[in-house]
């Protein structure tokens, strides 16, 4: 098989870490206690995506979060890929905000905003231009407390899962 030799695999040969995490996301020694993790199966429909992503940013858990929109895109129609990435890209920004790098948070809020905007597929589930919006203005602005941008982009993921 091809890669790094004693890199945790999946069934089918693919690159899974088994190490766990911390609530930041950030990757634990093995054997080291960490929090509960989103299962490789998961496969949400879009409502449950973007409730159970709320629920994460609500934790102020963003890498949690990203980790639920990217199942979704890894497990959703491919016509809505661009919508899922950029969810995951904006959360994952957040992710970069709460660790205290603000330029690798402007990189993926605006690329996370830029790739939301592509999505043509068909009405979506969440309030795409009030999330381009959002993103954009964290990406040029971040916010003193991530919590702020964590709380803003929740609320625009659970009024989508509520309409879902």
């Amino acid at each position: 098989m091809n890669g790094r030799p004693g890199r945790d695999r999946d069934p089918l040969g693919r690159p899974r870490s088994a190490r766990p995490r911390d609530a930041l996301g950030r990757p634990l020694p093995v054997g080291a206690p960490g929090v509960e993790r989103v299962p490789d199966d998961y496969a949400p429909s879009a409502g449950q995506a973007l409730a159970d992503a709320a629920g994460y940013l609500d934790r102020e858990r963003p890498f949690h979060a990203h980790e639920v929109l990217e199942a979704r895109w890894k497990t959703g129609p491919a016509a809505e890929r661009p919508l899922w990435q950029g969810l995951a890209q904006i959360c994952v920004g957040l992710t970069h905000l709460q660790r205290g790098n603000p330029r690798g948070a402007s990189t993926l809020l605006a690329r996370g905003a830029a790739r939301t905007a592509e999505y043509v597929a068909g009405p979506p589930p969440v309030d795409l231009p009030e999330v381009v919006r959002v993103a954009g203005d964290l990406a040029v602005h971040p916010p003193a407390d991530p919590a702020t941008a964590i709380a803003r982009v929740a609320d625009l993921l659970r009024s989508g899962a509520r309409a879902g």
